[in-house]
């Protein structure tokens, strides 16, 4: 009888999910991402949905080729599974940020992903202080 499968950790959900948003938001498809690591878009799939684990040679070839630090793939990591003691310093509150996440939204994905087609930084800039402004004010 073949045991009953267990069901992916939520770290490497959590994971997933980051190399899912970046791929995205550079708009490079699973194959293309794959080809990139030596891997089948299957495996990439796999790795998104966090049914497999991603080893720390493979995480290391991911943030070469997404231009991250690895420590992306563990930001806004749920409180819950922080390690005991972990001192956050860029949320002191502790308030849960991943439930949050702007970047899991579809429209927040399409608006990084023409941003990251600007080619002219000047551009860019414009763009992100005049987003930035549109925030501040919306605050206000």
């Amino acid at each position: 009888m073949i045991p009953p499968r267990k069901p992916p950790h939520p770290i490497d959900v959590h994971v997933g999910s980051r190399l899912r948003i970046r791929r995205k938001i550079l708009s490079i498809s699973q194959t293309k991402l794959g080809d990139a690591v030596g891997l089948t878009f299957q495996q990439i799939q796999k790795y998104e949905r966090g049914a497999n684990r991603i080893g720390a040679s493979r995480l290391y070839e991911f943030s070469k080729v997404l231009d991250i630090p690895i420590s992306y793939f563990f930001n806004d990591l749920p409180i819950e599974l922080r390690p005991a003691g972990h001192d956050d310093r860029a949320n002191p509150e502790n308030i849960e940020v991943a439930v949050l996440d702007p970047l899991v939204e579809p429209d927040s994905i399409a608006l990084a992903q023409a941003y990251n087609m600007i080619e002219k930084a000047s551009i860019r800039k414009m763009l992100f202080n005049l987003a930035k402004a549109l925030g501040k004010r919306n605050k206000d």
